[in-house]
């Protein structure tokens, strides 16, 4: 049994356990905070009324009938939860409290699940390492000494560590898959709309979206389950009917001409995993699509060009902090946003405002969303021919702390196979295999045709063998929830 199905199981047997799950709970996101730095908000009283929500619910609903019952989820802090500080992990929201409910945020409410904590992540999800935190980097269980990937660091290093069976995080170019592969853990982007993103602070609203983390595909499947539907409060949710055509038996890979970045070990276990595949009986296709080179470039002009635009309403006037010292209204716009900024988001503002200024927007903007265009266009001619495509999630291994702060565009570099499944809103499954050439994680990737997420996370399970996560006992906190459960 999985994770979850040993807590659910444990509550529907013993309501007066989800108590003394929270309180587990409470012992090892400790552990893995104090080692990591992942918490931005917890609190007992909060979590004392979210026990009573759930055993409220057993008595209307019945326990059978809530799927993730008692279940500690945490929740990266730019969701919504109403009661709670939702900060982005900026000083500019630093004492905001969310006046309304993020959709994934009742979903999780209505199965049953407590809404645990606030986790850390990249100043308003801009980042691949999690250390543009206004409130301090956040570091990898598996090696402390290195970071856990980004923006949805801390969603991935809580579950990676053994805190918390399962995390949301947001995904704009990669922002939960790149974590997940950093960590050794298994991370979902879904389809753009199959997730609401009503109550998510938007960082660029076309590409983002909302989704899981867990120590298993089982899991994953799980809490997607929960959260995936329609949201009337969000007009970009779909009612999507994938009608999968006969199986093709091919999988897609990358050339390699697409693959001169990757490091050796990474290079390494790609290939590995190529073979596993094909000795199950799958043709291998080499695609070579074409704007896949220049995916990032494409991201680095329209992430920044919508970042420009939501981040206008954080001004000292209508959201957060304001600046004291401004004395007219062009000061309280000019030093709020400079003082409680950090330099990542400013340096994508600055981007954004260049792209979509007068004398650039057709040289820059335009000609990118018509890139992004053909791009979805070369990823329908793929599953024409094939099921799904396989390729690494990332060029590298988890990266030092520090290595790559004064290098922008080394940074940038680890979205390289992520930022496609977001352009062309597809949905991507990052999950751990083993490394034979070293001791840290690293994560493959499955990317399937729009609307095919199920059938993404039956595919995974299905190559039995492919995945390689770490047992539980063996993470950071993890041998408190083993004593527990055992």
């Amino acid at each position: 049994m999985t994770f979850v199905e040993k807590l659910v199981q444990m509550h529907v047997a013993d309501h007066s356990k989800i108590k003394s799950s929270v309180d587990v709970a409470k012992r090892a996101m400790a552990i893995v905070h104090k080692s990591c730095h992942t918490t931005l908000w917890q609190e007992d009283a909060y979590l004392d009324q979210e026990i009573q929500r759930v055993q409220g619910l057993i008595e209307s609903k019945g326990a059978a009938n809530l799927p993730l019952l008692g279940v500690p989820v945490g929740i990266k802090d730019n969701i919504n939860v109403k009661g709670t500080k939702t900060t982005c992990a900026s000083k500019i929201l630093e004492n905001y409290q969310s006046p309304y409910e993020a959709t994934v945020s009742t979903k999780l409410a209505e199965a049953g699940a407590i809404r645990f904590c606030k986790l850390n992540m990249d100043e308003f999800a801009m980042g691949s390492s999690n250390e543009n935190s206004a409130y301090g980097a956040v570091k990898n269980p598996k090696d402390l000494q290195r970071v856990p990937g980004g923006s949805s660091g801390a969603s991935a290093a809580a579950v990676a560590g053994g805190g918390l069976p399962l995390s949301l995080g947001s995904d704009t170019g990669g922002s939960i898959r790149q974590p997940a592969a950093f960590t050794g853990v298994y991370g979902f982007k879904p389809s753009y709309g199959r997730v609401s993103r009503y109550g998510l602070v938007a960082f660029a609203s076309s590409l983002d979206q909302i989704g899981p983390f867990a120590r298993s595909n089982i899991d994953i499947q799980k809490l997607y389950g929960v959260l995936e539907g329609v949201d009337p409060f969000d007009d970009s949710t779909r009612n999507i009917e994938f009608k999968a055509a006969a199986a093709k038996n091919k999988v897609a890979v990358l050339s390699e001409d697409l693959l001169k970045d990757c490091s050796p070990e990474v290079f390494s276990a790609y290939q590995r995993c190529l073979s596993s595949i094909e000795s199950k009986g799958f043709e291998l296709v080499t695609v070579n699509p074409k704007g896949i080179k220049e995916c990032l470039s494409i991201y680095y002009i329209l992430a920044p060009a919508e970042a420009a635009a939501n981040l206008a309403r954080f001004d000292g006037v209508r959201y957060g902090q304001r600046e004291p010292s401004a004395k007219t209204l062009e000061e309280v716009f000019c030093k709020t946003r400079s003082k409680y900024f950090g330099s990542e988001v400013k340096r994508r503002i600055i981007t954004g405002t260049y792209v979509l200024s007068a004398g650039y927007q057709e040289a820059y903007y335009r000609k990118a969303n018509q890139a992004r265009s053909m791009l979805r266009r070369e990823f329908q001619k793929i599953f024409l021919e094939c099921d799904y495509l396989f390729l690494p999630t990332t060029p590298s291994t988890a990266f030092k702390l520090g290595e790559n702060a004064d290098n922008p565009l080394a940074m940038y570099l680890n979205d390289l196979f992520t930022i496609p499944a977001n352009l062309a809103e597809l949905p991507a499954l990052s999950f751990p295999v083993t490394n034979e050439d070293g001791p840290l994680p690293i994560g493959m990737q499955l990317v399937g045709p729009y609307g095919s997420d199920q059938n993404i996370l039956e595919f995974e399970r299905s190559i039995a063998g492919l995945s390689s996560c770490d047992d539980l006992g063996t993470s950071l906190a993890g041998s408190v929830w083993q004593e527990y459960l055992s």
